[in-house]
C-alpha cells in the first residue's frame, strides 16, 4: 500500500453510515497480500506473525489460511491462537522475561519453544527442561531503527556463548539464536551484521559440543506511513544473500508484525467539535492519543489525517494552520499542531490509512471513551 493509497470514499461513507464513527476498516485481503509479499522476499524462512501489533481473530484466521506460523508473548496471545484452532507446533513464545505461569500456560497449549536472554531466566526452566527448548536472544543495537528493540532485551553478544553453555550444563535444550534489530529499520545492514555474528556463535557452540539448528531473525521490516520506504524485495535481498552464505540448511524463522498488519486498517473519525483559540483553529476528533492514535506516543509513529472531502475531490478555497486534538479531557491528547487544513465543520469525516499496527492494540478506554470498533470490509 503506497503512502497515497486510500480505500474508496464511497466504501468509507457506507461503512460509517452502517457502523458510525470512529471506525477502523480491516482488510484481510491486505493481510494476505502483505504476508505473501514477505514470504516471496524471504524464501525458505518460516514467518511467525507477531500478534502484538494486531491480535485480531480475523487476522489470525486469514494468516492461518496462508500457512503462517505465530509468535506469542503472553497468555492472552496463547489463548487467541488456541481459540482459532492453531496447532501449537506452529507457534513460538518469544517474551524473554516470563513468570512460571506463563511457561506452564504455553506448555499446556503445546508450545514448547521459548526465548531467554539472561541466566536468571534459565532457572525458571529447570522444572520444565524435559518439555521446553530455548532460543537465546542476542542484543544488536541499531541507531537506524525507529524503535530500538535491543535496548530492553537481548544478551550482549560477547556473553551469549556463556549463556548457551550454562543452559546446556543445566540440562536445558538450546535450539538456536534469535535477535531483533529494531522496528522500522530503513535498511537491512544490521540484519546482515547480526546474521554474520550468529554464524560465529553457531561455530563456537559447536566447538563446545552444542549443535544449534535454528536462527530467528526477528522483524523490523519497514512500511510507509508518511514517507516512502525501501521495497520489501530490495530490503530483504541482502538478508537472503547472508542467510544463503552463512546458514544454508539451517531452520530460519522471522517475526513480522507491523509489516503484515499496518496497511490492513484505515481509520475514519469525525470532528466532534471546533473552536478558534489564539487565531488558530482547533478540531476535536472522536478518536485520539488515548485511542487509535496511541501509536504516536507508544510507537513513535506519525499518521496521515486527511479530510474525506478532499479525497472525494473537493477543492478548498484556502487552508490554514490547525490543531487536531482527541476527545478526552486531558491536554496531552493533541494529535498534531500546525496542520494545514481547510475549514472543517462538526461531523466532517477524516481518514487515516496505515492504522493496523499498534493502534487499536494499544488503545485505552481512558475517560470512558470506548476503543474504536473494527469492521471487516472484505
Amino acid at each position: 500500500m503506497s503512502i497515497n493509497s486510500y480505500p474508496d470514499p464511497a466504501l468509507l461513507r457506507a461503512t460509517v453510515a452502517e457502523h458510525g464513527v470512529p471506525v477502523l476498516l480491516l482488510s484481510c485481503e491486505t493481510i494476505r497480500s502483505q504476508y505473501r509479499s514477505l514470504h516471496e522476499a524471504l524464501p525458505g524462512v518460516e514467518l511467525h506473525y507477531a500478534l502484538k501489533p494486531l491480535p485480531h481473530p480475523d487476522v489470525v484466521a486469514a494468516l492461518a489460511d496462508e500457512g503462517a506460523s505465530f509468535d506469542l508473548a503472553t497468555n492472552g496471545e496463547v489463548d487467541v491462537v488456541r481459540a482459532a484452532g492453531i496447532a501449537p507446533e506452529r507457534c513460538i513464545h518469544t517474551h524473554p522475561i516470563k513468570r512460571d505461569g506463563d511457561i506452564s500456560h504455553a506448555l499446556a497449549y503445546g508450545c514448547t519453544t521459548f526465548v531467554v536472554d539472561n541466566p536468571y531466566e534459565l532457572d525458571k526452566f529447570l522444572p520444565y527442561r524435559d518439555q521446553a527448548e530455548i532460543l537465546v536472544r542476542i542484543s544488536f543495537r541499531s541507531s537506524d531503527a525507529v524503535v530500538d528493540l535491543s535496548y530492553k532485551f537481548g544478551i550482549a553478544p560477547d556473553q551469549a556463548l556463556d549463556l548457551i553453555t550454562k543452559a546446556r550444563d543445566m540440562g536445558i535444550k538450546v535450539r538456536g539464536l534469535c535477535f531483533h534489530v529494531g522496528s522500522q529499520s530503513a535498511m537491512s545492514y544490521k540484519h546482515v551484521e547480526a546474521i554474520g555474528f550468529c554464524r560465529q556463535l553457531f561455530n563456537l557452540a559447536a566447538l563446545e559440543g552444542i549443535e544449534l539448528d535454528t536462527l530467528d531473525i526477528g522483524g523490523g521490516f519497514p512500511v510507509p506511513y508518511t514517507e516512502p520506504v525501501m521495497p520489501i524485495d530490495d530490503f530483504c535481498r541482502p538478508i537472503v544473500a547472508a542467510l544463503e552464505r552463512d546458514f544454508s540448511g539451517t531452520r530460519i524463522l522471522a517475526e513480522p508484525g507491523r509489516f503484515i498488519s499496518a496497511p490492513s486498517m484505515t481509520l475514519v473519525s469525525s470532528v466532534m467539535g471546533k473552536s478558534e483559540r489564539g487565531g488558530t483553529m482547533w478540531y476535536y476528533l472522536d478518536d485520539g492519543l488515548y485511542g487509535s492514535y496511541s501509536g504516536k506516543l507508544y510507537d513513535h509513529c506519525n499518521y496521515q489525517i486527511i479530510p474525506l472531502k478532499l479525497l472525494e475531490g473537493e477543492e478548498p478555497d484556502e487552508r490554514r494552520p490547525s490543531v487536531i486534538a482527541g476527545p478526552t479531557c486531558d491536554s496531552i491528547d493533541v494529535i498534531y499542531e500546525g496542520q494545514m487544513l481547510p475549514e472543517l465543520e462538526c461531523g466532517d469525516l477524516l481518514v487515516s490509512p496505515m492504522m493496523g499496527a499498534y493502534t487499536w492494540a494499544t488503545a485505552t478506554e481512558f475517560n470512558f471513551f470506548p476503543k474504536t470498533k473494527i469492521v471487516r470490509v472484505d
